[in-house]
């Protein structure tokens, strides 16, 4: 077993073998004040953007300088998710899944395009094996293309659309043989997951994750989805369970992966009356040996679903209500380095309020602090504020395109 000074409990698989993912354009001028002149930038920002929501309207920053280079009109509140080809994000409006061409590493402009994905709901947006995955929760469809069509088909890509049984919040994946995992649910709750082959014939399903929500797909292709009560592992034809700690309710929402890591990061709830959506524990799951513990973080360390991402060297980068990112290393379970990089803040009343986030492309965090109408640059690697920007919008949600 592992050690840490931190507090932990460590699960082993329950039913070890068994065949058996929150919650949840106006052209115009320059939105922003100067940037910050950086000494110097990691190389991994040359070319790339940031795209930023906002109550309206979504910006278009330059990854290096943080300038603004366009400005959209959008609908009052809209979620941003990178379409996994380094330059495309989707934007849920609510006929479906908007293109936002961000014009990462070309000379083109950027454009909020005509290309939708209708979609009934929008929901979730994953990347995998050279595919991107919509989830329309309003019919539990999902609509799975080739990712790299989005730059050439010039418009819609050709796409495959599987339908869904009964709609809930859901989300879907495909792996690289073909094989497509969906969770299963309806109006009243969701409860498990269901895997079929490229033919659609069905391979494997559990109804043993109550609340099923999110996805990450870890190294092997070993996918987790997170329950009220633990997780469930999917690999190699097979789901195995793994019990919270906590009964009946120990909530895992969101999977914090690496491809190149079989250890996955994830929230972790277990007051299910508790208010407001701050929290100060995570999950680590080793999807190899199966096994999930909870580790509490230091006193006033805390952050929301926005908050965690994995950066370089498979670490995970915490931005946490202190203001500071917190290095954990999901070894260990242990804080191994911080620094302060906005203001200290509180949890949001809801959870599409603005309040602060992280993204990360390559070695280089993407930080949002809608308190100073600001966004930052950090070095994950020195805890350097590479560049700063303050806005004349306030920073909602961000998506990087790495060029």
């Amino acid at each position: 077993m592992r050690t840490s000074p931190l507090r932990r409990a460590l699960i082993s698989a329950a039913a070890i073998g068994a065949v058996v993912t929150l919650a949840s354009c106006a052209a115009g001028g320059d939105s922003t004040g100067p940037a910050s002149t950086p000494d110097s930038i990691a190389s991994d920002t040359a070319g790339a953007r940031v795209a930023i929501s906002y109550e309206g309207g979504i910006l278009v920053l330059d990854g290096e300088t943080l300038d603004t280079v366009a400005d959209f009109d959008s609908e009052p509140f809209t979620r941003l998710n990178p379409a996994g080809d380094d330059r495309h994000v989707m934007v849920t409006m609510s006929e479906g899944f908007q293109v936002l061409d961000t014009a990462a590493g070309t000379s083109d402009e950027p454009e909020l395009t005509d290309t939708v994905f209708e979609a009934d709901t929008p929901g979730h947006v994953v990347r995998h094996a050279d595919k991107t995955v919509l989830y329309a929760d309003g019919t539990s469809d999902t609509t799975i293309f080739d990712t790299a069509d989005l730059a050439s088909a010039g418009g819609l890509p050709e796409v495959e659309t599987i339908r869904g049984v009964e709609a809930h919040h859901g989300v879907s994946v495909v792996l690289e043989d073909g094989t497509f995992l969906t969770t299963v649910g309806n109006a009243d709750g969701r409860n498990g997951i269901v895997a079929k082959d490229a033919e659609g014939v069905e391979i494997v399903s559990s109804d043993q994750c109550p609340g099923v929500h999110g996805e990450g797909t870890a190294k092997d292709e070993a996918v987790v989805f997170g329950c009220e009560n633990g997780a469930l592992i999917y690999h190699d034809g097979e789901i195995t369970k793994l019990d919270a700690p906590d009964q009946p309710y120990g909530r895992m929402g969101n999977a914090y992966v690496s491809e190149t890591s079989p250890l996955i990061v994830g929230d972790y709830k277990n007051d299910v009356d508790a208010e407001g959506y701050l929290l100060s524990a995570v999950t680590l799951i080793d999807t190899e040996a199966q096994t999930l513990e909870v580790v509490d973080l230091p006193d006033g360390v805390e952050y929301t679903f926005r908050d965690v991402v994995r950066g370089p060297d498979d670490l995970a980068y915490i931005l946490s209500t202190d203001g500071s990112i917190h290095v954990l290393d999901p070894e260990t379970g242990e804080i191994t380095d911080s620094f302060p990089v906005v203001e200290a803040w509180e949890g949001p009343a809801e959870w599409q309020d603005a309040h602060p986030a992280i993204v990360v492309a390559g070695n280089v965090a993407y930080v949002t602090e809608p308190a100073a109408n600001s966004v930052h640059a950090v070095d994950l690697a020195t805890g350097k504020v590479l560049a700063s920007t303050e806005l004349d919008v306030t920073p909602n949600e961000i998506a990087p395109a790495a060029g």
